[in-house]
């Protein structure tokens, strides 16, 4: 977050008990954020997804790509601005980073 989005001035924002609860319950967390018409900032935040939610998003995404993420963002869902989740511009807004929360690690192929 840079200077200007402090406790005031952004709407959906966490305590920072509340963060350490999230990380203590879920592990990693992710915080996103976009700008308003007013220039004013929003906030969610969410959990890393779990294979089932990954699942699930794949089924809805077949029929609807948009789909893919308003599954990832319900189901991974811990708090913030829920404005984020029914305000069709601020939801296209973070959705577009949706897929960075979504972490692949790299594995070893041997043909024997």
């Amino acid at each position: 977050m840079n200077e200007r989005e402090n406790t005031s001035t952004v709407k959906g924002r966490a305590s920072d008990e509340q963060i350490r609860e999230w990380k203590s319950q879920y592990g990693e967390i992710f915080a996103l954020s976009t700008d308003d018409e007013q220039g004013r900032t929003r906030i969610c935040y969410l959990r890393a997804p779990r294979r089932k939610d990954i699942s699930a998003a794949s089924v809805a995404g077949r029929v609807d790509p948009l789909k893919f993420n308003e599954t990832i963002l319900r189901q991974c869902w811990l708090g913030g601005d829920t404005d984020i989740r029914t305000d069709d511009k601020l939801f296209l807004s973070v959705s577009g980073k949706l897929a960075d929360i979504i972490e692949v690690g790299e594995a070893q192929l041997e043909k024997l």
